[in-house]
């Protein structure tokens, strides 16, 4: 049965937000969409945890998803991250979002609050029901310290315009494809469980790896949903020493620094996060130079 709240699948870009002088430098994303969109992904996220939201105020945050919206100009869908652990201001910054343009909308958890279970369902339920754009629920543990639990997404499904989940979570995937109706997607939000999400049902994936190889994400996932797992297998093996490279230190630190290592933006981090070091930086040249990227 076709899906008919599908956003995308295959491979979508969790675009990292590239910095010069402290500001954001929209010639270098301009650069970067261009050269997303030519290697063929399905859709683009902005102002995730790799665009470094955290450290940017509201309207910086919106002035990115505006221009996203203008130069991708519908030839995929846009994402904008509008998540915060706040109920209200993840409200405020969905209605910004919607009223730019975007396609669809992803929520992460409420962190540091470590609320309930019941305060999920309340929290994003809240949300949902002052937007009409079709959110991504955003699960990542690891940096929220809560888990959005497979019976809360599968509760929280049963919301009109809540169609799909970013999982981290490997351990309940299954039970949330099994628990949801055809109508409610999961994705990969890991680069290198990409497979194995993937065998459980997941539609696609939310890269962070393809800022640097798109063409490659699209592959794998692509191979994966029309039959072909041992192409997407092959091709997994042969960029899995990037994914490693690019998971040395904390998500956007070594994504940035390989896209300033192929001349796509400054590599800028902002404060707490601190560029790659340099015993880092020369495993990730090596593993760029394998694959033909420097």
């Amino acid at each position: 049965m076709k899906n008919k709240n599908l956003i995308f699948t295959r491979t979508a870009t969790a675009v990292a937000t590239p910095f010069k002088n402290g500001s954001v430098d929209f010639d270098a994303l301009g650069n970067m969409l261009d050269f997303q969109i030519k290697n063929g992904v399905s859709a683009l996220l902005f102002c995730g945890t790799t665009g470094e939201s955290s450290t940017m105020p509201d309207e910086e945050h919106m002035t990115v998803v505006r221009y996203g919206v203008k130069k991708v100009a519908g030839r995929v869908p846009v994402i904008a991250n509008t998540g915060s652990n706040d109920t209200a201001h993840a409200i405020t910054l969905s209605k910004m979002a919607q009223e730019a343009g975007a396609d669809a909308l992803l929520s992460v958890a409420p962190y540091y609050n470590k609320t309930s279970q019941k305060g999920l369902v309340a929290h994003f339920t809240e949300i949902a029901n002052n937007v009409k754009l079709p959110i991504i629920l955003y699960n990542v543990p690891t940096r929220t310290v809560v888990n959005i639990d497979a019976k809360t997404i599968i509760e929280l499904s049963k919301v009109p315009n809540i169609v799909a989940v970013k999982e981290c979570n490997l351990s309940q995937a299954a039970d949330i494809v099994h628990g949801t109706g055809s109508d409610f997607s999961i994705y990969s939000g890991n680069d290198e469980m990409v497979l194995e999400f993937m065998a459980l049902g997941a539609k696609g994936l939310i890269s962070v790896m393809s800022n640097v190889i798109p063409g490659e994400a699209q592959l794998i996932t692509d191979a994966f949903l029309n039959g072909d797992s041992e192409t997407a297998m092959n091709e997994y093996y042969k960029i899995f020493p990037l994914i490693k490279a690019l998971g040395q230190d904390v998500n956007p630190i070594p994504v940035k620094k390989a896209l300033e290592l192929m001349g796509l933006c400054t590599g800028d981090v902002r404060l707490p996060l601190i560029k790659l070091e340099e015993c880092h930086t020369k495993i990730l040249k090596a593993e760029m130079a394998n694959l033909g990227i420097l």
